[in-house]
């Protein structure tokens, strides 16, 4: 009997997860700009100890026990064929090839930062983009940093545990920061932040010019459209939420108007029934939110019952996020609940339990070189 073909457009955190998932039950090619999982996880981590986060996220496919079964395919995705049920890709050296599909899985994430980008990347390159932001921010006597949101919060945080003698300063445009979390949230974060060291500027909303994405750490003196003199340090870290999704290779007839793959419950894009979306691709929630609540399994379930003709499974999104908002400090790992509430995992955990046995035996199924 003929296997079912399945295509996963990226190989992000959650493409790596839904190949995996459907590794046994068909056959799957995973397409990436990169040769390995680079996760868009964790940045104050990634910019405060590049080595430390690269050794539990840069992990090259071949590692990952799960995709012995998949093909993994190096390259661009430039488009893709509807009605022929193809995909195009584009290699580094400048050849093309068409891959065929009986279900297409759009994973694509979205562009965010230096940090998130869908260039074509050797390892080489990987880590000289790892090396160099944290080389400017080491070198730094001041530090600023732009923004609301979890990787905004999370980067100051690092920052100022990673080099206590350096000055950095938050700035966000609301009377909180983490906004979309529960205020119970942010209430303990913002102790920690001010033990550590972090200015707290609220009311604070940046003048950003015309095409201004905030791709590069800068250093010329921020400009408050709220009213407050500028703002000046040495390094300036805009973490300010302007993510695109990286759909330009899609039809827009399968897009909204903000470029993100449009989906039904089943994370299935309407019209198109072997075409399935999740990640910050797809257009669940106002949160974007199947990223980062495992409806990796969901989907992967999903696809396996429309090969069989069974009933679909519903993607219910939470109301708030949630999950590791520091991310991994000395004293550990603090992961906060949709209501606001926090669970810690203890510092020796991290290493001996959660990240060995939770995360790469449970959740991705076998990593070599542990």
């Amino acid at each position: 009997m003929t296997r079912q073909r399945v295509v996963i457009a990226g190989l992000g955190d959650v493409g790596v997860l839904t190949a995996i998932k459907l590794a046994r039950h068909a056959d799957v090619a995973g397409i990436s700009a990169k040769p390995g999982l680079v996760s868009g996880q964790e940045l104050g981590w990634r910019l405060a100890r590049p080595d430390d986060w690269a050794r539990h996220n840069w992990i090259p496919f071949g590692r990952f026990r799960g995709l012995d079964r998949v093909r993994t395919v190096h390259g661009t995705l430039t488009g893709v064929d509807l009605a022929s049920r193809t995909v195009a890709v584009h290699f580094g050296d400048g050849t093309t090839t068409e891959i065929g599909y009986d279900a297409l899985v759009i994973a694509t994430g979205v562009t965010n930062g230096f940090w998130r980008q869908p260039t074509l990347q050797t390892e080489a390159q990987i880590g000289a983009d790892l090396r160099a932001p944290h080389q400017r921010l080491a070198a730094a006597r001041s530090v600023i940093v732009v923004g609301g949101g979890a990787a905004a919060v999370s980067s100051a945080a690092q920052i100022a545990t990673t080099w206590p003698g350096k000055r950095v300063d938050l700035y966000y445009p609301g009377d909180r920061a983490l906004a979309e979390h529960h205020p119970r949230t942010w209430d303990k974060v913002r102790r920690r932040l001010a033990d550590a060291g972090v200015g707290l500027h609220p009311g604070h909303r940046a003048v950003l010019a015309d095409g201004f994405t905030g791709d590069e750490l800068t250093a010329d003196p921020v400009q408050w459209s709220t009213g407050q003199p500028p703002a000046v340090a040495e390094a300036v870290l805009w973490a300010i939420g302007r993510v695109r999704p990286n759909t330009g290779w899609l039809p827009a007839e399968i897009l909204d108007e903000q470029g993100f793959v449009r989906v039904t419950p089943e994370l299935r894009v309407p019209g198109h029934p072997e075409v399935f979306a999740v990640g910050d691709v797809a257009a669940t929630d106002p949160l974007r939110s199947s990223a980062r609540n495992r409806a990796d399994g969901l989907l992967a379930r999903n696809v396996r019952a429309a090969f069989s003709g069974k009933s679909l499974q519903t993607y219910r999104p939470p109301r708030r996020r949630w999950g590791s908002v520091l991310g991994i400090q000395p004293d550990g790992l603090e992961v906060f609940a949709p209501n606001g509430r926090a669970f810690r995992f203890p510092a020796w955990s991290f290493e001996r339990v959660l990240l060995p046995w939770i995360v790469r035996r449970g959740i991705y199924r076998g990593v070599r070189g542990d």
